[in-house]
């Protein structure tokens, strides 16, 4: 996730230059076709120009608004996980009552520190990285039965749920707060499935392919247009025209899977290093780790 509002001449730069190259080379390829074979045929006026230029636009926007919506969701559902997962831990560690055989307060932290390999599975899953950061919240045998689940992240969650029985069958919890944990426990259930809903699902190529098709076709005849009116300005106006349309498209592109690692993404790796310092600080451990530094005061993954 980006961290300034403002980018700079020098980012733009490094992000569009093949692009810029691209449609520059097009363009002029398109003014000399109309220059010396086009002109002696037809006149392309500018009035059909326009109406294409209206029709992608509306097309590009629809793109743009699929592509935020999946990226807004990722975030409140992560957003919603933060705070589900700051009250797991305080329902734990405050409010259950200790046992004859003392075991209730172990088991609630250990189920803190299982919470923590939870969303780190869950981050690892989503972003298919093969990180096994996650395994080091866990018990030995936990590890194992973990990871030979098809989904370490719903194996986790089934763990959580037989301590949760457990510390009702030792009257650690009243009836209230069992069911509280419990309904903490779907939470985590339905954010894992959004977010796999969200991974698992992916944007109709259709609409990608034949929105780079449009902006290339509107660039060609924009400048077809042009070069009667302007001569070889077109090619200038032309690259114009298709860098407004390109860079509206990617900009859509960049957000279209928020739990990509790239700077437009939803940064993962920060949030879920949030919640390890505050569930960890709520147990009173330390040294505690510390917060993801930004990659190149830019952006944050």
């Amino acid at each position: 996730m980006l961290l300034r509002d403002k980018l700079s001449l020098v980012q733009i730069f490094r992000m569009t230059w093949r692009l810029d190259i691209a449609m520059i080379i097009f363009c002029t390829m398109a003014y000399y076709i109309d220059l010396y074979w086009l002109r002696d045929h037809i006149s392309i006026p500018l009035t059909i120009t326009a109406v294409l230029g209206t029709a992608l636009a509306f097309f590009i926007g629809f793109n743009n608004n699929q592509a935020y919506d999946r990226w807004w969701e990722g975030r409140k559902i992560w957003g919603s996980l933060v705070n589900d997962s700051r009250s797991w831990s305080r329902d734990l560690t405050a409010f259950c009552e200790t046992d004859a055989l003392e075991q209730a307060p172990t088991l609630a932290r250990r189920m803190v520190f299982r919470h923590l390999a939870f969303v780190y599975a869950l981050k690892s899953a989503l972003r298919k990285d093969g990180d096994t950061y996650y395994q080091g919240y866990l018990n030995p045998d936990e590890v194992d039965a973990v990871a030979a689940s098809k989904n370490p992240a719903n194996a986790i969650l089934q763990l959580q749920a037989v301590d949760l029985r457990t510390l009702r069958d030792l009257e650690a919890v009243d009836g209230f707060l069992f069911r509280e944990l419990n309904t903490r426990l779907t939470a985590f259930t339905d954010q894992l499935g959004m977010c796999e809903r969200i991974r698992n699902t992916v944007f109709p190529p259709s609409y990608l392919f034949f929105t780079r098709v449009f902006i290339w076709f509107y660039v060609m005849m924009t400048t077809f247009s042009l070069t009667e009116n302007i001569g070889g300005w077109a090619v200038l106006f032309g690259w114009a025209v298709g860098f407004v349309f390109h860079v509206t498209h990617q900009n859509g592109l960049s957000i279209m899977d928020p739990f990509e690692t790239n700077p437009m993404s939803l940064p993962l790796n920060s949030i879920a290093r949030t919640i390890e310092i505050n569930l960890l600080e709520a147990l009173g451990h330390s040294p505690l780790p510390s917060p993801v530094e930004p990659v190149g005061k830019l952006y944050i993954l």
